[in-house]
């Protein structure tokens, strides 16, 4: 049985609690056995993965190459996973370029199954770095199926950190955030923007969001919020208005309720 990650309360003094234990608990869960069943059997076998038809041969490999990066999802999308990692990510018309989450173009990267590429799989270090990574994200799944709110929390430094590392200007960098969902969520509650607002023109998007953010933060520099003390005020902020939100929502239901049973109807 896999271990579940121990939070007793959800929220900022969740999160408080979750970043006193998480060396320990992490370190747990990866010695779980369906884990280090799993990242043991892709250290046995992917040396001898050379291209994108061999891995995809190989669900059990497939599956933490794909959770290494969030894209445990499209374990089934196979067409799609195949063409992702053979376009590569060199030119402009491969497919991990033109979609706005760039998680497809960090793992078509970290194999170079694409045209004129060099295969990384059988580099000394590949291994390691690819159960690590999914070890980490595996361990956020967990959290999420208990709270989303902790899950999205403890991806905001990744998350913004790959975004800064990919993407050249400060615009491109906000247009990422917006494209990236997980990231997105935290950085847009912090802000106390509406999720409506994801329906105006981008570019307006943008103008609000730095807006926002030189109110908030004192800055409009993504690169900036990648600083600690930015990222710890960002995640107090999401949590915190995340419980406000929910409070309001039970609060709502409950003066609805009352008022329904008031008038003499019952559930």
């Amino acid at each position: 049985m896999s271990f579940q990650p121990i939070l007793p309360f959800g929220g900022y003094a969740g999160w408080s609690f979750l970043q006193r234990t998480l060396p320990k608990q992490q370190d747990t869960f990866n010695n779980s056995a369906p884990v280090k069943r799993a990242t043991d059997q892709f250290r046995e076998k992917i040396a001898g993965i050379r291209t994108a038809d061999d891995l995809m041969a190989d669900r059990q490999v497939l599956q933490v190459a794909l959770g290494a990066f969030g894209l445990d999802d499209d374990i089934n999308n196979t067409f799609f996973i195949k063409k992702i990692l053979t376009d590569g990510t060199t030119s402009s018309t491969a497919l991990s370029s033109r979609l706005a989450d760039k998680r497809y173009a960090a793992f078509s990267s970290a194999f170079g199954f694409g045209a004129g590429d060099l295969p990384r799989t059988g580099q000394a270090a590949f291994a390691e770095t690819i159960t690590g990574l999914y070890e980490k994200k595996q361990f956020e799944r967990a959290v999420g199926e208990q709270d989303n709110d902790l899950r999205s929390a403890l991806n905001l430094s990744s998350g913004l950190s790959d975004i800064v590392a990919n993407n050249g200007s400060n615009n491109a960098r906000w247009f990422a955030i917006m494209g990236n969902a997980p990231v997105r969520a935290v950085v847009e509650t912090a802000l106390g923007l509406p999720s409506s607002i994801a329906r105006i023109d981008l570019d307006q998007q943008l103008d609000t969001f730095k807006s926002r953010a030189q109110s908030v933060f004192g800055t409009d520099k993504v690169g900036d919020l990648t600083a600690p003390d930015q990222q710890t005020k960002m995640v107090r902020l999401f949590l915190i208005r995340s419980e406000a939100a929910a409070a309001a929502q039970t609060s709502a239901g409950s003066i609805a309720l009352s008022l329904l049973q008031s008038a003499g109807y019952r559930r």
